[in-house]
């Protein structure tokens, strides 16, 4: 499967992609200057920087985006640190085939800034999220989640880093089970198919029970 990567980071998602063998066709930023963009030229990926500023809208800047997209025959989308709202069209063209990455265990500290959400709210939990991006803000179906503990001597820092590499072992596990054809999404409801032991036991996987 095709796959475009939206960046708007250091790349450390898009590097750990990469790594795990996902074929990325297309990266595009929201930012200049990041070093997502160093991540995609070292492995010989196109990059293209679309600025919002360049737009009129967030209607316009979709129509930009799913462009880009189809030029590239992007098959599905995943979102690495791309901190943008992707407009209903867009959303609608990749239905149920965009996933985004979330640091903490949704519907907990959603939005920007989930780290330092959860220190704040004391929590003695925190976590990773994949999902399926809808319409909302980190509102869409979960597809897997990890937790992280927080430690009381923890400062954002030390929390994110541990954050961080939960990211870079579930996003790529999520990514390539979706290439094979084991998600399933239905309506809220993620069913994981696969056989037994094909995922690592500290991940919950979906809505439903992996199946053999």
């Amino acid at each position: 499967m095709k796959w475009g990567v939206l960046v708007g980071g250091q790349g450390t998602n898009l590097r750990a992609l990469l790594e795990a063998g996902i074929e990325v066709v297309v990266v595009v930023s929201h930012r200049q200057g990041v070093g997502a963009l160093d991540i995609a030229a070292r492995w010989g990926v196109p990059a293209i920087v679309l600025l919002p500023r360049d737009y009129p809208d967030r209607a316009a800047y979709g129509e930009a985006l799913r462009s880009i997209l189809a030029d590239y025959r992007v098959e599905a989308v995943a979102l690495a640190g791309f901190l943008r709202w992707l407009d209903p069209k867009t959303v609608a063209a990749y239905k149920n085939r965009i996933l985004n990455v979330h640091p903490s265990l949704l519907p907990a500290f959603p939005g920007l800034d989930g780290v330092d959400q959860a220190l704040a709210g004391g929590v003695r939990w925190t976590g990773v999220t994949v999902h399926v991006v809808d319409e909302g803000h980190d509102t869409g179906p979960i597809v897997a989640q990890c937790p992280v503990p927080v430690a009381p001597d923890d400062d954002p820092s030390r929390l994110a880093a541990r954050v961080h590499a939960v990211e870079h072992r579930l996003f790529p596990a999520v990514v390539k089970a979706f290439d094979a054809g084991l998600i399933r999404v239905d309506g809220r409801r993620v069913e994981v198919a696969g056989a037994a032991g094909a995922f690592p036991d500290h991940f919950l996987w979906g809505g439903g029970e992996a199946k053999q």
